[in-house]
């Protein structure tokens, strides 16, 4: 008796990781594998040296497209937040049919490839488009540029990843016990007290996470920058894919993605020790 319950013990161990299994040779094939020969091309193109790091870090044209990448991720994650939070709020002290109707236009975006929201604003700010025809209209005879520039991609990626932040400040948001406000009010704190010392400390989690969440993936932007930014203003994707399809520098353009990742990493590691990387996927209990 004791056997065949030790037996059956061991085969329920067993199936949780029969179960991953999938997932784990999933994720070895497809992202292990190629992450470790991008790693070890960093090291071993042209030949094996630490100098594609060296030209990475010491290059004043690397330099410049690292610090406009930082920038514009910070610019892009302040200007989510900026529009975000209001929204949020909107949603989650309104009722309940508003507050569906504008969680439905919000998340109707991730219903669409961000390339074809992409190629919508090329074709919204383009010379020939309906908002350089309205400056037209009301007497710009001759329109600021606006399509290929630090402008266009900026408003684009803001479209793109404003929902990312509204959607976590609404979580929080939808979670502070009302209980929590008319105490603080029946203390006398009011309007911009009231925010500022009890709203706006409930609801940074919600602040954190989705600021983390949008500066992250700001940094890994590709297509949009290339298609809606400056040449002047690369980012790093961007970089990183004129290096490798023009000049086939693989090792180069492999070393300034293993740095991009080390950064993306540490970023992550200081949100972990601070919130933990659960709240990013919904965990706020």
């Amino acid at each position: 008796m004791g056997m065949s319950l030790s037996k059956l013990t061991e085969k329920s161990n067993i199936w949780p990781w029969l179960l991953l299994a999938p997932l784990g040779i999933y994720m070895l094939i497809f992202f292990a594998v190629p992450l470790a020969e991008v790693a070890i091309m960093s090291f071993t193109e042209p030949k094996v040296s630490l100098a594609n790091y060296q030209k990475v870090l010491t290059g004043a044209l690397y330099q410049r497209v690292f610090l406009n990448t930082f920038m514009t991720a910070a610019f892009v994650t302040l200007c989510c937040l900026l529009v975000g939070y209001p929204l949020a709020y909107l949603m989650a002290h309104s009722k309940p049919r508003t507050a569906m109707l504008i969680l439905l236009l919000v998340t109707m975006s991730f219903w669409t490839s961000f390339l074809v929201r992409t190629y919508s604003w090329m074709v919204l700010l383009g010379n020939n488009g309906p908002l350089v025809a309205f400056l037209q209209m009301i007497g710009f005879d001759k329109p600021p540029q606006l399509l290929f520039t630090r402008f266009s991609s900026t408003l684009a990626m803001v479209h793109i990843l404003a929902p990312y932040m509204i959607m976590n400040i609404y979580t929080v948001m939808k979670k502070i016990d009302p209980a929590l406000i008319r105490s603080a009010e029946s203390l006398g704190a009011k309007g911009w007290s009231l925010f500022r010392h009890v709203y706006l400390p409930l609801t940074a989690p919600g602040i954190a996470n989705g600021s983390v969440l949008v500066f992250v993936i700001c940094l890994g932007f590709y297509v949009t920058p290339v298609l809606l930014g400056s040449p002047r203003e690369q980012m790093v994707a961007g970089l990183i894919g004129h290096q490798i399809e023009e000049f086939l520098a693989f090792g180069l353009g492999s070393a300034m993605a293993m740095i991009l990742l080390v950064v993306t990493l540490i970023i992550l590691t200081i949100y972990h020790r601070r919130f933990g990387l659960d709240k990013l996927w919904g965990d706020r209990t």
